[in-house]
């Protein structure tokens, strides 16, 4: 099989945002992070996500974090910036901003809390999308913003030719089919448990928390399934089932088992900031069983 040329890149890491122990922002850690996982399989990082804290990080750090990065990878991995807001304008001033920075890329979530309807939810992504020249990738995740993209949304926006991928975490698997089989949008799984199905389906790629920690496993997946191997692509996606299960299924934030995980490899992390908060030990040494019995440490 022909590998795919997706256009964000296809092993996409949502990326920790890493934080000193006074809590301000690690830009060294972030630079040693993002060259770690780039040099481990990934060939694209997600900046500025839910992962990395976005909520907590100002507009100042978020720049900082693309400049960053962009010299620690060159052009060794594409940047997708993370610039979502529930407010239109914030968000278009973050695309420039991002775009000034650096950024190959841009992620938007759809505005969340005020719950707008699917005709303002249009206005809003297309108005972000006039505001700079990078290609966007919209983020539906309504467990979290309340909201759906709907997808005769999606069909519509697909017209825009900066409006070019989707992050999914609708959990809307026939949905994701339907926008991907009327449009050119790339799709990409936004929930580690949906990485190789929706790759089979035609997907672009995915964007993992999980591959904070374990980079070259989740590329190992949708390598296995381009080489045309889908019996050994869906054994590797079994193997690290455990560990997306514990990172991501047990009521804390992928950001907090992510940062628990990482600190006991000795990776750059740091605190959280509030309002979340550091896994209790227990928690810490379960996850760093789940991680040593998929890669044969310990």
């Amino acid at each position: 099989m022909t590998p795919r040329t997706p256009p964000l890149g296809r092993t996409l890491c949502a990326m920790i945002t890493p934080f000193t122990p006074a809590g301000t922002l690690d830009l060294d850690g972030a630079q040693h992070l993002a060259d770690h996982l780039v040099t481990h399989g990934c060939d694209g990082l997600v900046l500025s996500g839910t992962t990395g804290e976005s909520p907590t990080t100002t507009d100042a750090e978020k720049s900082s974090l693309v400049k960053a990065v962009r010299q620690a990878v060159g052009a060794r991995a594409t940047i997708v910036a993370g610039i979502g807001t529930p407010d239109t304008r914030h968000t278009a001033e973050l695309a420039r901003a991002a775009e000034k920075a650096g950024a190959d890329a841009l992620l938007v979530v759809a505005p969340y809390y005020s719950r707008p309807p699917q005709d303002a939810i249009e206005a809003h992504f297309l108005d972000v999308a006039e505001s700079t020249d990078l290609p966007l990738a919209l983020y539906d995740i309504p467990s979290r913003t309340g909201v759906r993209i709907e997808p005769d949304t999606l069909l519509r926006l697909a017209e825009h030719p900066r409006i070019r991928a989707v992050k999914d975490c609708s959990y809307d698997f026939l949905a994701a089919q339907k926008v991907m089989s009327r449009t050119g949008l790339a799709y990409y799984a936004g929930c580690d448990e949906h990485n190789l199905a929706l790759y089979a389906v035609g997907g672009a790629g995915c964007v993992s928390t999980v591959a904070n920690v374990v980079p070259a496993h989740i590329r190992a997946v949708l390598d296995a399934f381009d080489a045309g191997d889908t019996t050994r692509a869906a054994h590797l996606q079994q193997r690290v089932t455990p560990l997306i299960e514990a990172m991501m299924a047990d009521g804390l934030p992928g950001t907090v088992t992510a940062k628990a995980l990482l600190t006991t490899l000795n990776l750059p992390a740091g605190p959280l900031r509030p309002p979340l908060r550091p896994a209790g030990r227990k928690t810490a040494d379960g996850l760093r069983a789940v991680y040593e019995n998929l890669t044969g440490l310990g």
